[in-house]
Parts: C-alpha cells; sequence; structure tokens
C-alpha cells in the first residue's frame, strides 16, 4: 500500500492554515503541510496572480502544492481593492475600507477565493474559486483575522468575524473554494 504525501499548502498565515486544514479535514479528509515562502505577489487578476504564484511555488518547491489567494471586491468600484486587500488592510485598517465607499451608492462587496493547485514544476495551475457575497459594514467583532470585520455576508446579520469558525467555514468564499479543491484532490 502506497502512503499518499500530504499536500503542501504555501501559506505564512497561520489563521488562512488553520481555517484550510479545518476546512479539508471534514468529509473525505485530505491532509496537508504547510511551508511559508516568500514569493513577489505580481499585478493582474485574481486568477493571473494565483496562477503565477503556484507556478513559482511548485518550482520552488520541486513537487506539487496549492496556493491561496483572497481578494475583497466592491462592486462600487468595480472589483478593487481585489487582489490588492492585503496591501489595504495593512495601510489604510478597517476604518479607510469603510472610507473609499463614501459617497457611493452601494456598500455591496465580494469576498472571493482562488486556491491554485499545481501538479509540481511546469505544470500549469489549476484554479478553484469560492464566491461570497455581502456588504461592507462598520468593523465588528474581533480584529485577528484581516478584513472578517468588515465584512457582512448576504443574509446574514452578522460579520465574518462575528460568526463562529464552525459557522463562518460553512458559508465563507474560502469553504467553497477548497469544496471544489477537497473534489479534485481525492480524485487523484
Amino acid at each position: 500500500m502506497t502512503t499518499r504525501r500530504p499536500t503542501t499548502f504555501v501559506t505564512g498565515n497561520v489563521n488562512k492554515l488553520l481555517e484550510t486544514k479545518y476546512i479539508l479535514s471534514q468529509g473525505i479528509p485530505i491532509e496537508i503541510d504547510s511551508q511559508d515562502l516568500d514569493i513577489p505577489e505580481l499585478q493582474g487578476t485574481t486568477q493571473e496572480v494565483a496562477r503565477a504564484k503556484c507556478r513559482r511555488a511548485a518550482e520552488l518547491l520541486g513537487r506539487a502544492c496549492i496556493t491561496e489567494d483572497t481578494a475583497l471586491c466592491y462592486e462600487a468600484l468595480g472589483g478593487l481593492p481585489g487582489p490588492y486587500i492585503k496591501h489595504f488592510m495593512k495601510t489604510i485598517g478597517h476604518e479607510g475600507l469603510n472610507s473609499l465607499l463614501v459617497g457611493f451608492p452601494t456598500k455591496d462587496a465580494y469576498a472571493l477565493c482562488t486556491f491554485a493547485y499545481s501538479a509540481g514544476p511546469g505544470s500549469e495551475p489549476i484554479l478553484f474559486e469560492g464566491r461570497t457575497d455581502g456588504t461592507i459594514v462598520p468593523a465588528r467583532g474581533p480584529t485577528t483575522f484581516g478584513w472578517d470585520p468588515v465584512f457582512q455576508p448576504k443574509g446574514f446579520d452578522k460579520t465574518y468575524a462575528e460568526m463562529s469558525k464552525e459557522e463562518k467555514n460553512t458559508i465563507s468564499h474560502r469553504y467553497r473554494a477548497l469544496d471544489k479543491l477537497r473534489t479534485y484532490l481525492a480524485s487523484l
């Protein structure tokens, strides 16, 4: 019997790693390990950024891997900040993320998660996307996980930050992308 090597998730974000491990452990469990690599983030669409990052990670590791990119897309701003949300968050914080929408008629937004899987160096990454529609609101809840306090999913009266991990991990953009990735990895 051959034991399958865990799939390597390239991330330095402990919260993303915990969420990913939790979600992938449901149903048919997929075993992952992690590695933090310094990979420059290119500019472009979420899909272009995800493919480039995964290609580079597979080259550096010399084996199969997955990477993840998250975007927070404001309808009023044509999808921005999009894949640059990490830098917006770091620079202007929760209050600034709300201020970007002052004067616009809509606070609608969507969270987009793109997981990329590469079978190894030279292999074109395959993308798995998940999307959750919502609204940008003044920050509520713990501020320990990025922009979660300002994103309230449609149909809920709580922000991601106010939800239990179990509740968030059954409706989130990351869950939706990982559900597709899990199905794919289980078929290998």
